[in-house]
Order: C-alpha cells, then structure tokens, then sequence
C-alpha cells in the first residue's frame, strides 16, 4: 500500500507544541528502549525542556509538521522533532551538542528524520562548533542508518550502560565533525 505523500514544514519549536511533544516523547518512554526514561512526563514536567531551546545558537528544537494542519492549530500534526543540546556541562564542552531525533510512530519510514536533520545541521552552520555526538540504544538499524546518512561514525559501544523493562541495553555511540573541519572533507 502506497503511503500518503505528506508535505511538511520544520520550524522552531513552540510554547504551543508542548503537549504535542510531550505525547510523542511519552510514547517512546513508554513502548521503548530508545529512550531511557522510564516515567511518562506531563507537559508541566516537560516545560524547562522545551523552554531550554533557544530559536538560535547552538541549541535548537526543531519540529517537522504536516503543512495541513498549520492553519488549523499551531501543534496539531507534529511529525517528530529533532534537537541539539549540550554534550555535557562543563565549559569545555561547549562546541560539542547531543543531538537527537524523534518521529511520531505514524510518520516513521517517510523521511522525516532525514527532513528534521537536514534542517537541524543547516540551522547549526556557523556557530561555534566541533563535534556532534548521539547515543543510539541497540538495536536500532534505522537510527543508525539515518546518522550514517549525515556523516556520523561510530565510536564505540557502552555496554549494558541502561536498565529498562526489565533488562539491560547497550548504547552505540557515533560522532560527527561540524564547522570548517567537516565543511573540508
């Protein structure tokens, strides 16, 4: 069965979007290890992460939405979201981002994840960074295909690092070059 052709915009993230993000994020916290979350969050609860996102430097919440529903509501027809946030938080850190990406179950396999990183590495050209990183949980073919896609290599495997649903899971974790390094390769 064809899948519908589905026009989409990526944007910013919004106030707005909120519980929409929420609802998402929630069903990978709880159907999967993707995440290691093991609660649902309430939107309430997710507030200072939205609210962490600035709409520019290197810290970035975009959200893919089918251009349908733009006029409608501003948070109806979230197709997923990708961010990049802080590696870690000590200053020197600072030109390496943690990025990752999240689509609506409805829209897995259409080409969203590509969509959102495309913007998401377009919109991070010309800050001051280095490296971006993601930690994938195992298995995950799909994730990893997407990252390879964008140029991400893998640089090792923490083993069993998480425990959800009652078993232990190991985390691959890739790299990315960013700014003038990347750009000459």
């Amino acid at each position: 069965m064809p899948q519908e052709h589905i026009d989409v915009q990526v944007r910013a993230g919004a106030e707005a979007d909120l519980e929409a993000l929420t609802q998402l994020y929630n069903h990978y916290v709880r159907e999967t290890a993707i995440t290691f979350d093991t609660s649902a969050f309430t939107p309430e609860q997710r507030r200072p992460w939205l609210h962490s996102y600035p709409e520019d430097g290197p810290h970035r919440l975009l959200v893919a939405q089918d251009v349908r529903f733009v006029d409608t509501s501003p948070s109806a027809g979230i197709l997923g979201y990708a961010t990049s946030s802080p590696f870690r938080p000590k200053p020197a850190y600072s030109t390496s981002v943690e990025v990752s990406v999240y689509c609506a179950p409805e829209a897995a396999g259409r080409g969203i994840g590509t969509l959102l990183y495309k913007a998401l590495f377009e919109a991070l050209e010309g800050e001051d960074l280095h490296r971006a990183y993601a930690g994938i949980a195992q298995p995950n073919e799909a994730s990893a295909r997407l990252h390879a896609r964008f140029g991400f290599r893998h640089i090792g495997t923490y083993e069993e690092v998480g425990r959800k649903f009652g078993r232990y899971w190991d985390v691959a974790w890739y790299e990315k070059k960013l700014g003038p390094e990347a750009q000459a390769h």
